[in-house]
């Protein structure tokens, strides 16, 4: 069993390290690759996609699975072993469903598609890739009928980024959390929007990355396996455990882009690097599920980057790098500009009250779009009516409407974007469980920029499991209850209560919620 089980890991070592050098790829792509090596790349990323599928596919590794199928339950559930097994099972079944022609497909055309994207966005040219989007929508669906028997379209695109969830699951959540915040977001935009002025200056790039990215360090994002490149669309990608790199994007006229966008990412990168040495190259060398990963994104940038314990010890260095452009500014007034609530357009600068609903918004459209109750050339133009509903605003364009994520036009449709609020849910949840094992975690934000306790704890309980244990199984092992929206809907009433002082939850009533949420701003 020893030999057969090693075999089982060489043969998945290779499928990991032909993936890896596919990312490698799509990174060149995002950040250094002249446009001309488009074509090329798509050709590349599909050869490399298809033999990735092949090598995973070939029935030795199923009948390996097979023959090792005793010695699995022969194993205590909680051993590496018997989670590398359980894990690659459920992978090798679900990949051998889909075949390697179409693997390659996808893969050449969404490289194509993205490609498209970059130049059809920024000149505001929808039709210029709605041919593929179409044919992106035609591959989505086609992916969800090599798994017969699902309850939704969405269900198979929803499992493969969280698995143990389908799109009914979703719905009853949003359902829930849009019920606590449709009422929260008219409560606070019906007043006089926070002054974030003293985002909007001059803030030259170079500091503001390497701000940033001190910040990062100082999370605990090891440099030694890291770094930090530029991209249209930021994003964290990993090679192997030893090389795991984020990227941003800058605005000199805006500080928050560059720095909640390496916050973000260096979430993810956290996991990923706090993920146990031992897994390197199997499939429990990855997060878990998007929204188990999103939370460590969330968490890291909001419930940390946003606080006011956090900035209370940061914002003198900040204003030592920015003096002629925030030594002026109060500490709360800068508080408050980052912690800005108002209807807005982009998603990936939305505010924590507002952003849900942008996820939202983008879920069930996903959902009319798979049922065939949406067609791409309606899509422009439902779009707008739906924000325009949801918001009180409706895009100008459609840059700033359908074509500004990524994911639809890289990637397909479905699965993608539940992950994010998930992620906001799950990160509160989270952070709740390590503030009652350690209530000192505040305090240390506040008083020394220190984060190893909040660290440490997450990849105790969290970062070094990988992918070993299911979302629903990390999540009632770290914090002892099932996914709960009650941490989150916690979280935003005591901090943005405080901030623009609503009724049962303004400065009053402090201390109380405090007993609630550990936000650790009135230590």
């Amino acid at each position: 069993m020893e030999t057969k089980f090693q075999e089982l890991k060489n043969r998945l070592l290779e499928v990991n390290d032909i993936s890896s050098a596919a990312g490698l790829l799509y990174w060149d792509q995002s950040t250094y690759m002249p446009p001309g090596g488009a074509a090329a790349r798509a050709r590349q990323t599909a050869t490399l996609g298809r033999l990735a599928h092949e090598k995973f596919t070939d029935p030795t590794i199923g009948k390996l699975l097979d023959a090792l199928e005793a010695y699995e339950k022969s194993l205590d559930y909680d051993s590496d072993a018997a989670g590398l097994l359980r894990v690659a099972r459920r992978k090798y079944e679900r990949a051998i469903k889909i075949p390697a022609k179409f693997t390659a497909e996808v893969a050449n055309h969404t490289s194509e598609s993205y490609q498209v994207w970059t130049e059809a966005r920024p000149a505001n040219d929808f039709e210029r890739v709605r041919p593929y989007l179409e044919k992106t929508l035609e591959y989505s669906r086609q992916a969800a009928n090599f798994f017969p028997g699902y309850d939704h379209i969405a269900d198979p695109h929803i499992e493969s980024s969280d698995y143990g969830m389908k799109a009914e699951d979703v719905s009853r959540v949003f359902a829930e959390l849009r019920q606590e915040l449709v009422p929260l977001v008219s409560a606070i935009t019906s007043q006089e929007p926070a002054d974030d002025s003293c985002l909007h200056q001059h803030f030259p790039e170079e500091k503001q990355l390497a701000f940033g990215l001190e910040v990062a360090e100082q999370f605990g994002y090891d440099m030694h396996r890291g770094r930090q490149d530029k991209t249209h669309h930021p994003f964290m990608t990993k090679f192997s455990l030893g090389d795991v790199r984020i990227t941003t994007r800058t605005k000199e006229n805006f500080l928050g882009d560059a720095l909640f966008s390496t916050l973000h990412e260096t979430g993810h990168a956290l996991y990923e690097q706090g993920i146990c040495p031992d897994y390197e190259g199997t499939p429990l060398a990855r997060g878990t599920s998007s929204g188990v990963h999103e939370s460590q994104s969330r968490l890291w940038e909001n419930l940390v980057g946003r606080s006011r314990g956090f900035w209370y010890h940061f914002y003198p260095k900040l204003q030592s790098v920015f003096s002629e452009q925030l030594g002026s500014v109060s500490k709360d007034t800068f508080n408050r500009a980052i912690n800005k609530v108002e209807r807005s357009l982009i998603r990936t600068n939305a505010d924590e009250v507002t952003y849900n609903l942008h996820v939202m918004l983008r879920f069930d459209l996903e959902l009319a779009m798979l049922e065939g109750n949406l067609e791409i050339r309606d899509l422009p133009e439902v779009w707008r009516e739906r924000f325009e509903a949801d918001f009180g605003i409706a895009p100008p364009d459609d840059k700033d409407g359908v074509l500004q994520d990524v994911h639809w036009y890289f990637g397909l449709i479905g699965g993608a974007f539940q992950g994010y609020t998930l992620g906001n849910i799950l990160g509160a949840q989270f952070y709740a469980s390590a503030f009652k094992a350690h209530p000192e975690i505040p305090t240390e934000i506040r008083r020394e920029g220190k984060f190893s306790t909040l660290h440490n704890w997450l990849k105790e309980n969290l970062y070094q499991h990988g992918s070993k244990y299911t979302a629903p199984e990390i999540i009632e092992r770290a914090t002892g209850s099932p996914l709960s929206i009650k941490p989150y809907i916690a979280y935003l009433h005591s901090k943005y209560g405080e901030l623009y002082d609503l009724d049962g939850c303004g400065p009053a009533q402090w201390t109380e919620m405090m007993e609630t949420w550990p936000d650790g701003s009135a230590s």
